[in-house]
């Protein structure tokens, strides 16, 4: 076996191996794929800092694979920023009752120099945003996962 053949195995035994053990440990591609699709969705719940403890509700209360949960969920935090304007855009269009009048840099600016004054202004603009992610967020789940679960079953798992 050459060198490199060796230090593959090395970090696959060491590594990559154990990592995919605490992935799919105690589950079915089926959880799997629900796991995958619910952290996706939750990672862009249009309030930042929140979908930590999110995700690890929704996982403690469907019995999910936590540590998948979360690594599905922390990658997915660009795309919560670059979403959360239009969301809150959107939710002006469907719920109309405040329309948002910052950009993304002027919002920024404001939490980072007074973040209670923030949330105060924003708090309307905020709560159209989640109003219009609880619309469109199970449609979404619900797609990831008929995309996913196939996929995950043709999957070998180690037991």
């Amino acid at each position: 076996m050459t060198l490199t053949g060796k230090l593959k195995n090395l970090f696959n035994n060491k590594y990559l191996n154990p990592i995919k053990k605490l992935l799919t440990q105690g589950t079915s591609p089926r959880m799997i794929a629900i796991a995958i699709a619910g952290a996706l969705v939750i990672g862009l719940f249009p309030v930042l800092g929140s979908t930590t403890l999110l995700c690890t509700i929704f996982a403690l209360m469907f019995r999910l694979n936590l540590p998948l949960v979360q690594l599905i969920n922390f990658p997915v935090y660009p795309l919560q920023l670059i979403l959360i304007i239009p969301l809150m855009k959107l939710g002006t269009m469907v719920f109309g009752f405040e329309k948002l009048k910052y950009g993304f840099d002027e919002i920024v600016n404001m939490i980072s120099k007074d973040t209670l004054h923030a949330i105060a202004v924003l708090w309307n603009v905020t709560l159209q945003a989640i109003g219009v992610w609880l619309l469109i967020a199970p449609f979404i789940a619900f797609l990831v996962y008929l995309i996913l679960h196939p996929v995950l079953k043709s999957v070998k798992f180690e037991k």
